[in-house]
């Protein structure tokens, strides 16, 4: 399940045209892979409209008509913009009428069970014209199911731009790849249930969605001669006085993602609560101003933020561990505008759309439509791992890859979860060999733990502390299936479709 952006696709496209597989090659590829896709969801009994464009995209419309028809389904090809234009929709129209099909006509009283949107595609220029606008609408008041090919209509290809005249589609067959607006706001609320269809072309984005079976895959052994050296001793600068919670919640999800040793250093009233808590932890009292000396010798990694107000002090504690070696995280008070020097041991930071929107000095409102792009510009011009949380939690790398993260739900909308999910990052840049799994691996099963929770309660109803008792039943399923390989363990989302 890797993203693609407009300028991705088209490059591929003329890769594939170099190596000798022409446009119509992957017109008919699309095409029958989305009667492949589509085919399992539909019945001989229904009447299916496909709505063709005037573009390629219309194309791919024409071959999924034309596989329809020769395995005996009801299905009409209709243009309500005119005919195809580019030389090879107008070929393969040419072939479905040599199949001895025509196309039909664009009569708005016929009744349908199913409509396949295949008008524009990820080159889709907003605002839509109005006779475009009359054809969505007529979808959207259609009593049927609506499946878009690759983004429904009305979308843009690589922000989370939507006319108000999108189609509302129920399905959406993205070619090749995912698109970035289908993780995007407010664009992603137009595609439904969203998966990917191949259509013959090499994968080499460095974008994907973090999976399920990814990690399975990635979970570090915990079996043989171990001892609690072996997980790694984290250093977690958290807590105040005011919000002793904060740090208490962050050192229970790392005690629970199996950190091996922890030491918290907080203020002397946070202390007492803190280790009531988590009483497996040890305790430093914390003085900004006399420095912690040699951390990359005594720590794995050390995780800064949760519970504490940003000031000077704090942030020269901040500018003397960067100097350190070894892996730090950044949250809450710990996150603000910086620069950040160059190191071999990798920086996470792990803003909210607020956060990030005063780190980045970029609205909040751009940061919802184009959070891949933007965040991943960050992490390249800073060297660093931005972790930007909210639904489709976006982790973008300095190398300029990246993972989106589908697990997790609105029940994490809640003070301290976030603190939860800074203890879990400490936990794994201390047990984790790659540094891109770690932090994947953290958030996936944040979010899975938000998903079990609302199989059984009401999503406005979780609290922090509950991770306590959610992680070890997610840790035990994900390592139960790492050690039944082949079986997934089914948390979330990594089954065939992305769901909404």
């Amino acid at each position: 399940m890797q993203i693609y952006t407009s300028k991705e696709i088209k490059e591929a496209d003329a890769n594939a045209a170099s190596f000798g597989m022409d446009t119509f090659t992957l017109m008919e590829n699309a095409g029958s892979g989305l009667y492949r896709a589509l085919a399992p969801l539909l019945s001989k009994r229904d009447t299916i409209a496909v709505l063709s464009g005037k573009g390629n995209n219309g194309g791919d419309g024409i071959v999924l008509a034309r596989y329809l028809k020769l395995n005996g389904y009801n299905a009409d090809l209709i243009f309500p913009l005119g005919p195809p234009q580019t030389k090879e929709a107008a070929q393969h129209f040419s072939y479905f009428q040599s199949c001895g099909f025509e196309a039909a006509p664009f009569d708005r009283e016929k009744h349908y069970d199913w409509i396949a949107d295949g008008l524009l595609g990820v080159g889709t220029r907003l605002p839509l014209r109005d006779d475009l606008a009359e054809v969505t609408d007529w979808i959207n008041t259609r009593k049927a199911k609506v499946a878009a090919i690759d983004v429904p209509t009305g979308v843009a290809g690589d922000t989370g731009d939507a006319d108000p005249h999108t189609v509302h589609a129920d399905y959406t067959f993205s070619l090749h790849g995912l698109k970035p607006s289908s993780l995007l706001f407010p664009s992603s609320a137009y595609f439904g249930e969203t998966k990917a269809v191949g259509i013959g072309l090499p994968h080499t984005s460095k974008w994907k969605i973090w999976s399920e079976e990814d990690v399975i895959r990635s979970l570090p052994e915990r079996s043989g001669n171990v001892h609690k050296g072996t997980f790694g001793t984290g250093l977690l600068v958290a807590g105040s006085d005011d919000m002793p919670g904060s740090a208490a919640l962050a050192a229970i999800g790392a005690m629970r993602m199996g950190i091996g040793k922890l030491s918290v250093f907080t203020e002397s009233g946070a202390r007492n609560v803190i280790a009531t808590l988590v009483p497996e932890a040890t305790y430093l009292k914390r003085d900004f101003s006399k420095r912690l000396n040699d951390l990359g010798q005594k720590f794995a990694g050390v995780a800064i933020g949760p519970g504490i107000e940003p000031d000077e002090q704090l942030e020269s504690f901040i500018h003397g561990v960067l100097k350190e070696p070894l892996p730090v995280v950044l949250d809450a008070g710990a996150l603000h505008k910086r620069a950040y020097p160059k190191r071999t041991a990798p920086v996470v930071l792990t803003p909210h759309p607020g956060e990030f929107s005063r780190m980045a000095g970029i609205p909040t409102g751009q940061i919802a439509s184009d959070r891949l792009r933007l965040a991943s510009a960050y992490a390249q011009e800073h060297g660093v791992i931005v972790v930007l949380k909210g639904q489709y939690t976006v982790m973008a790398f300095p190398d300029g890859s990246g993972y989106v993260n589908t697990t997790g739900n609105s029940s994490l909308a809640k003070g301290g979860s976030g603190d939860t999910l800074t203890g879990m990052l400490l936990a794994n840049i201390c047990t984790y060999a790659n540094i891109k799994e770690a932090v994947a691996n953290a958030v996936y099963i944040h979010g899975a733990c938000a998903d079990l929770w609302i199989r059984e309660n009401g999503s406005a109803t979780l609290t922090a502390h509950e991770f306590s008792r959610l992680l070890p039943k997610v840790m035990h399923q994900l390592e139960t299936a790492a050690k039944d390989a082949g079986k997934a363990p089914g948390l979330g989302n990594g089954d065939r479709f992305i769901k909404r």
